[in-house]
């Protein structure tokens, strides 16, 4: 009976004990301040991405968001982050000019629309990457737009305002100072029209280009997040990982990764 009643109170004691190493555990996790970042900022996210969004694993979301952010700093960081958010709500002054960007010339990898055209060094690279992708399958990319300054993207914008009204253009063009061209780090393909879709390698990029580190910047029916409408021929380089990241859990909008980058920076 004694040992009986030994073995029984040591099976107690050992539940007891595992309960609190559980419930420990369970503290500690919940304790963890940045699970509690994480929970903050999508709090501050806006009403449609928290219908569309649901972070479930967010000890694994956290540990590829670290991934990420580390990622972004392999690329210079003598000019703007390659996160950088720039949108209708955030801008980029009249003097920013990304450093060293790299004029695009005639060469057997892609085909240039004009002579006037650069790109960031890292969005150059990358470019690179992607147009041999490209090649393989048979396929070769015509650049038609990248770097664009502040002056240039304002006369751009005066002049869809003066074709299509004011209305019409806030979705087509950015005002100065407020679009990603500026960045050097986007590139309009093709015709830019939304006809580009149904070319080969308007189907391809919408394929492919994430894996060289190429998104989307506007899709289809996110116009009230984006600001724009869609555009099938604009892409913007943010990497590998990070293009990865935005397909796991960002339902692929572009738009909500950098916002929640932002958010996350500055929280």
């Amino acid at each position: 009976m004694k040992k009986l009643l030994t073995i029984l109170t040591f099976t107690v004691a050992l539940c007891g004990c595992n309960a609190k190493t559980n419930k420990n555990t369970q503290a500690i996790k919940e304790e963890n301040p940045e699970i509690k970042k994480i929970d903050l900022v999508l709090s501050q996210m806006s009403p449609r991405f928290q219908e569309e969004i649901s972070i479930q694993n967010k000890d694994e979301f956290l540990q590829e968001l670290k991934v990420v952010l580390e990622d972004e700093k392999k690329y210079r960081t003598d000019d703007l982050d390659l996160y950088y958010l720039i949108d209708k709500k955030h801008n980029v002054g009249s003097e920013y000019v990304p450093k060293d960007l790299v004029k695009l010339v005639k060469n057997p990898d892609f085909s240039i629309s004009r002579n006037d055209l650069s790109l960031r060094p890292e969005a150059y690279q990358a470019l690179m990457e992607l147009s041999q992708g490209a090649l393989n399958d048979g396929l070769r990319l015509l650049v038609s737009s990248t770097y664009r300054s502040y002056d240039y993207q304002k006369a751009l914008f005066e002049r869809w305002v003066r074709i299509d009204g004011l209305e019409e253009a806030e979705r087509e063009s950015a005002r100065a100072g407020t679009s990603q061209h500026q960045l050097g780090t986007a590139i309009d393909f093709g015709n830019i029209d939304d006809s580009f879709i149904n070319t080969k390698e308007g189907q391809w990029l919408d394929q492919n280009a994430y894996k060289y580190g190429w998104s989307l910047s506007f899709p289809k029916n996110y116009e009230d997040i984006t600001g724009y409408r869609w555009e099938c021929w604009h892409y913007r380089f943010i990497g590998k990982n990070a293009c990865a990241f935005q397909k796991k859990w960002f339902n692929n909008v572009q738009q909500y990764m950098l916002e929640f980058i932002d958010l996350w920076k500055n929280s």
